[in-house]
């Protein structure tokens, strides 16, 4: 389905073409910031630059550090996903008999990933491209696990608005990557489709021959597809939500239509999937978000009527346990509550930002707040003029970090360009959104999904 349940000031507009997009700035590049330098004979490799308290660089031989480089530069393919490599690490510069492990020798591999993990997600294809124990730190993903323990996380919006294609947005240096094509058959690629971001995994979920429910599964370390792992019972039309390398499938439909009452439980790390006690509502069409460290599935469908649920349900991770609560759904529109057809509507389009729960009225063009002490919706503000959809279809509304993102634009084919437009929540003020950028694009927002590593 087109999913979209889904400093600024410093931010300016600017409209990109097709053509400008970069490719994969996660792996290096055929360009001269990226290749291994060999112009002075020597063979080494580009010295790191640390990124100093985020952003600030100095190189680090000006520094006075070594690092142990690889003999050889076959490690990378034309396209920069990082190869297998059959010699191990003992070819090291000069034949150095320094530590091997230590990354950067003169301050130890503790010190060296506490410098490596303040690094931008984008720097970490040329930092691979050091030696192999740089590359092993990036391409297991043991960096991204450290980032997050550490409180080092960056949020990048994934997105389609072609078939098959997606695209991927950091929204601190406006900068773009280019995901290679999804491989599918024709029927998974005209179906509707579900996506959500979960650890360094971008899943996108979606039928192959209108009732085998199949999953694609894009891997950051790698910056290619793979066949995902099927859920134990698999499902369309849930609701989901992500925290760190877990996420949350709850509800949906089965292949025969049938609305459902189950949930599971996806772990990144090792791909598997455990199913949950059952929630108290059969629901579908239904959204999901994690706020105070339990996850909440929100509205949706259900009943023998198929009628809008207001409840929703709190799951406990540590109690195992759902729990209904009441009113939870944000109020529908004005013009919504005269259609009587609730599945001709978008599922709620909700995000959570600091563990307070906002909410997207398409049609009012309004964001909603709960407050979690009257247990009620309140009104705070508009969304930007250029969030267009087809009720609620196409818009998509996300937490990315501490923003709210909303990407929409054109309501029908033919549109010319979506916008993203961020806004910081504070209390007490009302929405201002800032235009982080444009994009051109004949179609609206298909799927989104925000991955935060």
């Amino acid at each position: 389905m087109l999913e979209n349940r889904s400093p600024d000031s410093c931010l300016s507009s600017r409209l990109f073409s097709e053509s400008t997009w970069s490719k994969s700035f996660m792996f290096p590049q055929d360009d001269d910031d990226n290749k291994l330098s060999n112009g002075n004979g020597n063979g080494k490799k580009r010295a790191l630059e640390v990124v100093g308290e985020i952003r600030g660089t100095k190189s680090l031989k000006l520094m006075g550090f070594s690092i142990t480089y690889d003999s050889d530069s076959s490690d990378y393919s034309e396209d920069g996903s990082i190869q297998e490599q059959e010699q191990g690490d003992s070819n090291t510069n000069g034949g150095d008999s320094s530590d091997s492990h230590s990354l950067i020798n003169e301050i130890g591999r503790d010190n060296s990933i506490d410098c490596l993990i303040r690094c931008s997600r984008s720097d970490y294809g040329s930092i691979a491209s050091l030696s192999r124990n740089f590359r092993s730190l990036v391409k297991s993903g043991d960096i991204y696990k450290l980032r997050r323990q550490n409180g080092y996380v960056e949020h990048w919006v994934y997105f389609s608005c072609q078939l098959l294609e997606w695209v991927a947005f950091d929204p601190v240096e406006r900068r773009w990557m280019q995901l290679p094509t999804m491989p599918s058959s024709v029927t998974f690629m005209c179906a509707d489709k579900e996506s959500l971001a979960v650890g360094t995994d971008l899943l996108v979920l979606g039928k192959d021959d209108f009732s085998s429910h199949v999953i694609y599964r894009y891997s950051l370390l790698t910056n290619s597809w793979s066949s995902g792992m099927k859920m134990n019972s698999p499902r369309c039309l849930f609701g989901s939500a992500s925290l760190g390398e877990i996420a949350i499938f709850a509800g949906g439909c089965d292949s025969q239509g049938k609305i459902l009452d189950f949930a599971e439980m996806y772990n990144s790390e090792l791909q598997t999937w455990v199913t949950l006690p059952r929630m108290n509502k059969p629901r579908k069409m239904c959204s999901g978000v994690f706020m105070d460290g339990k996850f909440y599935v929100i509205g949706g469908i259900g009943g023998a009527d198929a009628k809008a649920l207001t409840c929703g349900e709190e799951y406990d991770l540590e109690a195992k346990k759902w729990t209904e609560v009441p009113d939870l759904s944000p109020p529908r529109s004005r013009a919504d509550q005269a259609d009587a057809r609730p599945a001709a509507e978008a599922p709620p389009l909700v995000a959570v930002v600091n563990n307070q729960l906002y909410a997207a009225d398409h049609a009012d063009m309004e964001v909603r707040k709960y407050d979690k002490e009257k247990k009620k919706w309140l009104t705070i503000g508009r969304l930007p003029e250029r969030a267009g959809s087809g009720n609620g279809w196409g818009l998509a509304f996300r937490a990315c970090g501490e923003r709210l993102i909303v990407i929409g634009g054109p309501k029908y084919s033919g549109g010319g360009f979506i916008e993203l437009n961020s806004w910081t929540p504070r209390d007490g003020d009302p929405p201002q959104w800032t235009l982080l950028d444009r994009k051109h694009s004949p179609n609206f927002v298909y799927n989104c999904a925000v991955m935060g590593c």
